[in-house]
């Protein structure tokens, strides 16, 4: 965990899914947010940024680290995601040239910020082409690679008796239930707030120089 003399700014950004979350931790203190892009919204959603930091009145510039979710999921939006911090970490350290510190750009798997943080829980996800991807963690602890598996190999690639979440459940979710029954536990997107958590508490799952996890 960071510690300075002044409180520790990061914020945190996903977007994975076609659900934006965003989330501000100062200190340890976390104000969170989200938003469905659809239409103008997906077009604007740096604006959707700007307005979050701009209402609980942090300039960028001030920020410590900016963590983003590295997928898998979406290719687009985690790579516009993972530009957008990079180049706004160029923007402030060309406007700011003498600053004593300056934002740092990390990734997390966003996997990682779908599993409930306690427990065996293995994460299921479309990866099209009649394939699946999968993860597992013992709480915040990996305890399988990230691989794929096709649908005829998908029960064996689970670890026995892990809680099975999936971010595709409007079209996974239905081959999940059926497969996993009642260890199937539902649709769960990865939060913004909890990469911020695994950034500030589990400092090992932090990826310098990240790119989108590509399957």
């Amino acid at each position: 965990m960071w510690y300075n003399s002044a409180p520790m700014k990061l914020l945190a950004i996903d977007r994975s899914t076609n659900l934006l979350s965003v989330a501000l931790s100062i200190d340890g203190a976390t104000s969170v947010r989200s938003f469905d892009e659809k239409g103008a919204e997906k077009v604007n959603w740096t604006v959707s940024v700007r307005d979050f930091m701009a209402e609980l009145g942090i300039d960028f510039s001030e920020l410590d680290r900016i963590v983003v979710g590295m997928g898998p999921g979406s290719f687009a939006g985690i790579r516009g995601a993972l530009a957008f911090a990079q180049g706004l970490v160029i923007g402030i350290k060309a406007k700011h040239p003498g600053m004593a510190a300056q934002p740092i750009v990390y990734g997390v798997p966003s996997a990682a910020a779908i599993a409930p943080g306690s427990g065996l829980a293995a994460i299921v996800g479309d990866a099209r082409r009649g394939l699946f991807w999968v993860a597992a963690y013992d709480g915040a602890r990996p305890v399988a690679e990230l691989h794929l598996s096709a649908k005829d190999e998908l029960f064996a690639a689970v670890p026995e008796g892990a809680a099975v979440y999936t971010p595709d459940g409007a079209r996974i979710g239905g081959v999940l239930g059926e497969m996993f029954g009642t260890r199937f536990a539902g649709n769960r997107p990865p939060s913004a707030e909890r990469i911020a958590h695994l950034a500030l508490e589990h400092s090992e799952t932090l990826v310098p120089e990240p790119l989108p996890i590509y399957l």
